[in-house]
């Protein structure tokens, strides 16, 4: 049985990576030849992740890895074979559909590599139990969302995309490092369930410093204010991409970590407070700028960003699954949602709304599916978003300060108006330009049809996938309830009806707005602040010429001769040293 498990375990990241070398070796295989090997190796990888829920609690494949950084270790619990399901399967899905997306294509051997080597990174961010290892593995998703953003490198805005994303999400890297160097350095080893064991021999200003730089590496990972702006971005990837990105790979690391590492931060004082700020400020941030956007896929990129938040704020309040159960209902929706867009634009060539409208009439499928999503989005009954939600809700209700909770009840609010918005400019209402739709690929409806199935019936393995995560993760606690109680608890809680009140209010006030067009002239200049992104894009202009002006100020220190630079040094180490001696140190 351990070597069966170990197989599954080694076979969920190998064998993307395997594909991944393939596809390079076989860069001059014709079209459908790559297409089906990236798809073969992706559902391969998916099938090992999902045997590997039979294997009900904790257990570890390790492999020697030496002294320096100790031995590569993966831990298959209930929180890594989740996210490695969603990972491997959203990206198997995504795969499906790029067959026929990406039909016609030049550099897909570069394009499915890439894909692979991100799953299987992801796969092994959330398996390994070496915080060393997880730093790598972190680090080769940064890579491969640079790349894949970057696809279209003729692009120069794709090229400043996945720059952009790269760069933001470095700052997420040096958080995990000096917190990971921190908790190494006190307690001399790397193994995450042994970190947990010696939290008590952790002095509390040393904890404090280690939990704040891994919520620094949530925040910039997982998009949250003020290091949310790569990812409206990054939809110029392939929408595919995107579609991976947002829903089964990069942006849900942050979330992982900040759930992974709860038990041994949850004590550090702010440390919950600071996430439930950020999970609420962004939450309510994005939602405005989604309300306001006219490109599909930003509208649906503000979208992941305040979802992400909510999950964010439901570690804060104390309730990991409900953040996890929300992560995984978010990457059906969204996935389904970043595809079927993807099916419009790939269709008729356009991803600004005001450009369609009435298409549901011409792409009847696709509609269906979207609103599908949608729903799913909006937290409409009985689909998984309207679970997961409430459940997030509940437990700020209950454990939360009210100020952050009603802010998370306005943007449920806020979420209903702008998905109306979205379904109402693209599918219904009357064209207003001359469009073509050419016929939608069976590849691709297949893939949407199979997400659609997810997002209409995931909510029901909440009781199971809440088990799993008790009998799994020892020192997190959890109250798994069957289906039967669940719908007692969340039919017999007052504040569901409120929150159903809220979801409906913000569908009618985009449906009244809609008819009359003198409310939006009223407000036109706050919505143009919030479509040019709250100001935060310049906040981020002014950064960079600040660090560009302050180099070239530092470039005159460098003199380029050997001797001053070694005079400057020595006077450093002199003032140090004379510091020390005065006990300024």
């Amino acid at each position: 049985m351990d070597a069966i498990f170990s197989y599954l375990v080694s076979s969920t990241i190998g064998l993307p990576w395997l594909g991944s070398l393939v596809l390079v070796i076989l860069a001059r295989a014709n079209e459908k030849t790559q297409h089906w090997i990236a798809f073969l190796f992706s559902l391969l990888s998916t099938i090992c992740a999902i045997s590997l829920i039979s294997f009900n609690g904790p257990a570890a494949v390790i492999f020697p890895g030496g002294g320096v950084f100790g031995d590569i270790s993966l831990m298959a619990d209930g929180l890594g074979i989740m996210l490695s399901v969603i990972a491997t399967g959203i990206g198997c899905i995504s795969i499906l559909f790029s067959t026929a997306y990406m039909k016609g294509e030049k550099q897909l051997s570069r394009y499915y590599s890439l894909m692979l080597f991100f799953i299987g990174a992801m796969v092994g961010l959330v398996l390994s139990s070496n915080l060393f290892y997880t730093f790598v593995f972190w680090e080769i998703t940064a890579v491969c969302s640079y790349a894949l953003i970057s696809f279209y490198n003729d692009d120069p805005k794709a090229v400043r995309g996945g720059m952009k994303a790269f760069i933001i999400t470095q700052l997420g890297g040096v958080g995990l490092l000096v917190g990971s160097l921190i908790l190494y350095g006190t307690l001399h080893t790397l193994h995450i369930p042994t970190i947990m064991l010696k939290l008590t021999n952790i002095p509390p200003g040393v904890l404090s410093l280690a939990g704040f730089g891994f919520l620094i590496a949530a925040v910039a990972k997982s998009a949250q204010v003020p290091l949310h702006t790569w990812l409206p971005d990054a939809m110029e990837a392939p929408t595919p991409i995107s579609a991976l990105i947002h829903a089964a790979t990069m942006v849900n690391a942050g979330v992982y970590l900040l759930a992974r590492f709860y038990p041994a931060f949850y004590t550090v004082p702010g440390w919950k407070d600071a996430i439930i700020m950020i999970g609420a400020i962004t939450a309510i941030l994005s939602a405005i700028m989604a309300a306001t956007a006219y490109d599909l896929k930003r509208v649906l990129a503000y979208s992941t960003i305040s979802q992400l938040a909510y999950m964010v704020y439901a570690v804060g309040v104390g309730d990991i699954f409900a953040s996890q159960f929300h992560l995984l209902s978010h990457a059906l929706f969204k996935a389904l949602l970043f595809l079927a867009a993807g099916a419009v634009i790939h269709s008729i060539g356009t991803r600004d709304m005001r450009l369609m409208g009435g298409l549901g009439r011409k792409m009847p499928f696709v509609r269906s599916m979207f609103i599908i999503g949608a729903l799913g989005l909006a937290g409409i009954p009985f689909f998984n978003g309207f679970w997961s939600k409430d459940a997030i809700l509940a437990a700020g209700f209950s454990h939360g300060p009210m100020w952050a909770y009603l802010i998370m009840l306005i943007t449920t609010g806020i979420t209903a108006y702008y998905t109306t918005r979205c379904v109402w400019m693209v599918f219904l209402g009357e064209p207003r330009t001359e469009i073509h739709p050419h016929p939608v690929s069976p590849v691709m409806k297949a893939s949407l049809f199979i997400l659609s199935i997810g997002t209409l019936t995931s909510w029901g393995m909440g009781g199971r996938l809440a088990e799993f995560f008790e009998h799994s993760l020892p020192f997190h606690h959890f109250h798994p309830l069957s289906i039967a109680e669940r719908f007692a608890e969340v039919f017999t809680f007052p504040m569901t009806y409120g929150t159903l009140l809220v979801i409906a209010t913000g569908m009618v006030v985009y449906l009244y707005i809609k008819r009359v067009r003198g409310v939006v002239h009223d407000f036109r200049g706050i919505i143009q602040f919030a479509e040019n992104g709250l100001g935060f894009d310049a906040l981020n202009a002014v950064v960079s010429q600040v660090t560009i002006y302050t180099a070239e100020a530092l470039r005159y220190t460098q003199t380029g001769v050997l001797n001053w630079n070694i005079f400057g040094m020595l006077l450093g180490m002199i003032a140090m040293l004379g510091l020390i001696e005065m006990g300024g140190l």
